[in-house]
């Protein structure tokens, strides 16, 4: 799909986000709290991303993970952090902090407008 086809597919919001590496405000995305059980798949390409098992509440306003599947995600340096984008697409997801809370001590700070969650 090339990037005009993106822009119609996609809300300006998503456009920005996923393709610009723009964030979404904080506390508004729909997935900051986990309500589901499934997988998280990138709203780009359908990549499967994370499970709704490794979701914690990390109080920071956007979806947290503790790990991405295995091979779903690449890691690009954005100064001092650490970008995540879809190993499949390319497309900017959000980035990863080594302060995660489980045992892991991994953060994926990801931007709902990235996400759509396939229930099981």
């Amino acid at each position: 799909m090339d990037e005009q086809e993106l822009k119609k597919k996609l809300t300006p919001e998503q456009y920005k986000v996923l393709r610009q590496q723009g964030t979404e405000r904080p506390f508004t995305g729909k997935y900051v709290h986990k309500t589901s059980e499934g997988n998280y798949t990138c709203m780009v390409c359908g990549n499967p991303l994370f499970s709704s098992d490794a979701q914690f509440d990390s109080g920071t306003g956007w979806p947290s993970f503790d790990r991405a599947i295995e091979g779903s995600v690449k890691y690009n340096q954005d100064g001092n952090r650490t970008e995540i984008v879809c190993a499949k697409c390319n497309s900017h997801l959000g980035h990863m902090f080594d302060d995660g809370p489980t045992k892991t001590g991994k953060r994926y700070c990801i931007n709902s407008v990235c996400l759509d969650l396939k229930n099981l």
